[in-house]
């Protein structure tokens, strides 16, 4: 199958054009041409023109609507940005089809050269955070501080719930999952979704939740969807086998820039044992646990997300604000490790409030895209 070729039954059933992708009130989108892709990137206006630029990069199946939640509490901190993926979002495929992880990152780093916005707080999840491990890697001249949540990094012993997303892989298990779950509604998807990415999907609200459906329909239209999810999932795996040089955990214990780790107890697709060996790797990391969270804690527990990296930037002397983290919200009450350091380093464990994770039951939700299918 070609890059841009689809399973039959997409091909047939595929709407030409598909509805407008939604912007949260205080957002903006653009298009960004660059040699061989187009980026939509969403920003919103900073709070003040000498602020230090921000990049947040989704997870595989995601857009840059998943980070609609956070951004606005980092507005007095950042001038963020959020580009959705080639093939992913509003961006269209790229030229060449290739979706391998180092052809993300690729994409990031043109991007970040062509803008001139670098060196920038560099923000990823899940298959994010391994491209911007990458990038972090090969280009430290453009990070200030890398914030990975649920970074998928290579994982000898895989869950059990994960293993699906990883099929996706392998050829034609594409077509033949179009084929079983043609009859399944929008909304059957994103619950799916939900109760696979989210710790506990309850807290969603009904507002958000109908967001995500609409979000999905307008997905379903697309003609590359599925190939884009399937090719990033083949690339995400080609990327797990490699060794040496070109290893994510090898290039992770060479990123230079001051590292936020993030991780759920309850993620059904980045183990949370892995946390203490990224803890470990990083070489100057900083490992924020979130009891209840699941594979996308940005979306369920933003608050105890922008604490935790105000009080980066605060260690890092990259802020003169260093306002403490106040809460307590047992479910989001984050365990920090602090520490990290070179392979081989423990940390030691060091008190951290929670950052009001009750505002996301009382009033907070997940932005209006579903956060992904998987790693």
């Amino acid at each position: 199958m070609s890059s841009t070729e689809l399973p039959s039954v997409l091909t047939a059933t595929a709407s030409p054009k598909a509805s407008a992708v939604r912007v949260a009130p205080g957002e903006r989108l653009r298009s960004v041409r660059l040699p061989g892709i187009t980026l939509t990137v969403r920003s919103r206006p900073p709070a003040r023109e000498d602020l230090p630029p921000a990049l947040f990069v989704h997870g595989l199946g995601g857009s840059s609507q998943n980070w609609s939640s956070l951004m606005p509490l980092l507005d007095e901190h950042v001038a963020g940005e959020a580009v959705d993926l080639p093939g992913f979002g509003d961006s269209p495929p790229p030229d060449d089809g290739n979706y391998s992880v180092t052809a993300h990152a690729r994409a990031v780093i043109r991007h970040l050269d062509a803008a001139e916005r670098g060196p920038v707080h560099l923000f990823g999840n899940s298959l994010g955070g391994a491209v911007t491990t990458r990038v972090a890697s090969l280009r430290p001249d453009l990070v200030r501080t890398l914030t990975l949540v649920s970074p998928a990094l290579p994982e000898l012993r895989v869950q059990r719930t994960a293993v699906p997303t990883g099929l996706l892989a392998l050829p034609g298990v594409a077509g033949l999952f179009t084929r079983f779950t043609r009859g399944w509604s929008a909304e059957q998807r994103v619950r799916g979704v939900m109760a696979l990415c989210y710790g506990d999907p309850a807290r969603v609200t009904e507002e958000a939740f109908r967001n995500a459906v609409e979000e999905m329909e307008r997905r379903l239209q697309l003609p590359y969807f599925w190939d884009a999810l399937t090719r990033s999932a083949r690339g995400l795996v080609d990327a797990y086998t490699l060794g040496g040089q070109h290893s994510l955990w090898r290039q992770a214990e060479r990123v230079l820039a001051p590292t936020l780790l993030v991780y759920g107890r309850r993620d059904q697709l980045v183990s949370y044992r892995m946390a203490q060996r990224a803890a470990r790797t990083f070489r100057d990391s900083r490992l924020v646990t979130l009891p209840e969270a699941g594979h996308v804690a940005m979306m369920e527990y933003p608050e105890a997300v922008a604490g935790a990296f105000r009080e980066l930037l605060a260690d890092t002397g990259k802020s003169n604000d260093a306002e403490g983290v106040a809460g307590a919200d047992p479910a989001a009450d984050p365990v920090a490790v602090r520490g990290g350091g070179s392979p081989g380093a423990g940390g030691s464990v060091g008190g951290s409030g929670s950052a009001d994770g009750d505002d996301f039951a009382a009033g907070g939700s997940v932005t209006g895209s579903p956060p992904g299918v998987g790693s």
